[in-house]
């Protein structure tokens, strides 16, 4: 039987938080509810971040109220006989600070039972990002931290600029190590490399791993519950993340993240008149990753479904923005 990969899609967080327009809740929840179905492992579905800072994402508490209200119906229905549908996946959100939680305790048993904070491995992407230094952001992770060890959540923690920052330029591994021995040190049960401008190549990729593995032993299988356990979060602007796919497998990486129809993208990737491509797109991921060998549990026919569904809502959403930034400028 081949080794099975965890995806997670992070399309309704990742993927819409840098659009220049708002998409409904009701919208939002629709993906969730299409990804549901695509038996993917994990769906990133909001983060609790302040709607003055990220208005895309200011209603993440609706959202999660919304699509708990979807499943409640779903499973209401049986299912037409061969049509069973996947099984329910993980759910998750960014909790970044205190102020954070106060928004996941509005949620009781609807909120998420996977929580992520994130920093970065260059200190002016951290400022520039958060308003902080790297060390700031750690701090004020410690109330989450314990929030989730009294609630019994799963913690991830995710690292910016893992390769390379769009002000700082290349990023050397051991920068990396260190911002993670520090998060695992806090309590936090899963790293997350994030390839914020998808510099990543297959000898950079070899080398951080490498230095990663060197500093924490082997990758553990994210379905064995092991203490050492990585994500990669490729993004896709030079087109060579399916091609890190394939090295990260080969090195024991088991666990991914993807966006349906390669939605999101660092705002600072990309130059005035060209948007930077997104996360690799969780279509091209699962092919990848099942081209190589490997099993995971998503239907593609489904996942294509979803794919359309969020590029059409993302479509949409530009083109009301387009429409309101002409309007003011005619004013």
């Amino acid at each position: 039987m081949p080794d099975q990969v965890r995806i997670t899609d992070v399309s309704p967080r990742d993927g819409l938080q840098n659009e220049p327009g708002v998409i409904p809740t009701e919208q939002k929840v629709e993906l969730v509810r299409l990804l549901t179905d695509t038996g993917v492992d994990e769906i990133e579905v909001s983060s609790f971040v302040s709607p003055k800072w990220v208005p895309q994402l200011g209603d993440a508490v609706a959202v999660f109220r919304g699509v708990a209200a979807a499943n409640s119906e779903r499973w209401k229905v049986a299912p037409r006989q061969g049509d069973q549908p996947p099984q329910q996946p993980v759910y998750s959100a960014l909790v970044p600070n205190e102020r954070g939680l106060d928004a996941l305790r509005e949620l009781g048993d609807s909120g998420p039972t996977h929580i992520s904070v994130f920093t970065a491995a260059s200190e002016t992407f951290a400022r520039k990002n958060t308003n902080a230094t790297v060390a700031e952001t750690l701090e004020r992770f410690k109330p989450v931290v314990e929030h989730a060890r009294v609630h019994g959540l799963h913690l991830r923690g995710y690292i910016s600029c893992a390769f390379a920052c769009p002000f700082e330029g290349s990023i050397a591994p051991e920068r990396v190590v260190d911002v993670a021995a520090k998060l695992i040190n806090l309590g936090i049960d899963h790293i997350a490399l994030g390839d914020t401008i998808g510099a990543a190549g297959p000898s950079t990729l070899r080398g951080l791993l490498d230095s990663m593995t060197a500093r924490f032993g082997p990758i553990a299988s994210p379905f064995r519950g092991e203490s050492w356990d990585l994500t990669m979060h490729l993004h896709d602007t030079f087109g060579r993340a399916a091609e890190c796919v394939k090295v990260a497998l080969d090195m024991g990486v088991r666990s991914f993240d993807g966006a349906v129809s390669g939605l999101g993208g660092c705002p600072y990737a990309s130059t005035p008149g060209k948007r930077a491509p997104g996360n690799i797109s969780t279509q091209t991921l699962v092919r990848t990753i099942h081209e190589a060998g490997y099993a995971t549990g998503v239907d593609l026919d489904r996942l294509e479904q979803a794919g359309r569904f969020a590029a059409k809502i993302v479509n949409d959403a530009r083109l009301r923005a387009a429409s309101t930034t002409a309007g003011g400028a005619n004013a």
